[in-house]
């Protein structure tokens, strides 16, 4: 498994991460604990070292089964979680619970993440959200402190703005931003990225495979389990699916002439955009699990990403990729 260091001053992780939250929520009912454990112990034997969770996972469940899964290869592997929801167990954070970053509840729910994840240092912290109701230099002030308490190793935010990065980032170094990033959505490449590059900050993209459809085993006629997310979300219409497809066609061709699945050549376009993004697909399968991690192996030219990216300029992706009232809380 090839490395990569999560920006400037980072740890260094495998350069495909797993990302745990279908595992426990938002793909129909949890999956089996005992078979989830296997998976993540396959992932370690295979080199994946990079695990992100959060407490909204569940809640707290997902954090639960990392901490079981993990504890005898804590050492090796490098755990993320995120805080910044008012959180009760048996709640479903499906209907967005409300955002929380003040500072002591930040410490609180740092506390209860360490004894769910089994360990005594977060490796990375994410605020989950920005909360317009608290300023962000606390936020950073709070992470500060947790980071000087030995709780905490080191800071991220998901899903922030380039002006949120830029003030958090001067009160306590940000380490990396965790935010959507694919052939399908592409708008942190706007304002972003730059602030990143110029930070010494790294990417983390999740949902790098667009929730499954850029692997080409989703199209228009594909159902969805009750309690998936994508029901809900106007990408994953059924007219949506039709008109996205081309997306898909683009990927397979290009895997066509570099024996590779569309995502595969995905997962290396984002490999291939900066030597500091290091993607977090999910997944609940072994196969598939192999199959990420085999995009690694996938080299992209310059030509080829000239092709991808002047094909991908010619195609309109259809719906939003969540409803208003959760986009509304990104980019903050």
């Amino acid at each position: 498994m090839q490395k990569r260091k999560l920006g400037k001053h980072g740890p260094e992780v495998s350069a495909i991460g797993l990302g745990c939250m279908g595992m426990s929520f938002s793909l129909g009912p949890p999956k089996d604990v005992g078979e989830m454990t296997v998976l993540l112990r396959q992932a370690v034997e295979r080199g994946v070292t990079f695990f992100d969770t959060a407490e909204v996972y569940g809640p707290f469940t997902n954090e639960n089964l990392l901490g079981e899964a993990l504890a005898p290869v804590r050492d090796k592997v490098v755990l993320a979680t995120k805080f910044g929801f008012d959180l009760k167990p048996g709640s479903d954070p499906r209907h967005a619970p409300s955002l929380n970053s003040r500072p002591q509840h930040i410490k609180e729910a740092v506390e209860g993440s360490l004894k769910r994840l089994k360990t005594e240092v977060i490796d990375l912290l994410y605020q989950h959200r920005v909360d317009p109701a608290v300023p962000i230099e606390d936020v950073a002030g709070a992470v500060k402190d947790l980071i000087a308490a030995g709780k905490v190793k080191y800071f991220g935010l998901s899903e922030a703005g380039a002006g949120t990065i830029r003030r958090a980032h001067a009160v306590q170094p940000v380490t990396a931003l965790q935010s959507e990033y694919s052939l399908w959505w592409r708008r942190v490449e706007d304002e972003e990225l730059p602030v990143l590059e110029e930070l010494g900050i790294a990417l983390v993209p999740f949902s790098p495979l667009g929730r499954g459809f850029l692997t080409g085993k989703i199209d228009a006629s594909t159902t969805f389990a009750d309690g998936d997310f994508r029901n809900n979300l106007p990408r994953f219409t059924q007219e949506a699916r039709k008109a996205n497809q081309a997306v898909v066609d683009l990927l397979a061709e290009i895997g066509q002439r570099k024996g590779a699945t569309p995502g595969q050549v995905a997962l290396a376009w984002l490999l291939a955009q900066k030597p500091w993004i290091v993607p977090i697909p999910g997944t609940t399968r072994l196969d598939r699990l192999e199959e990420n991690i085999g995009a690694t192996a996938i080299t992209l030219t310059a030509e080829d990403l000239k092709e991808i990216d002047a094909a991908a300029a010619a195609i309109t992706v259809e719906g939003g990729r969540y409803p208003e009232r959760l986009e509304q809380m990104t980019r903050l």
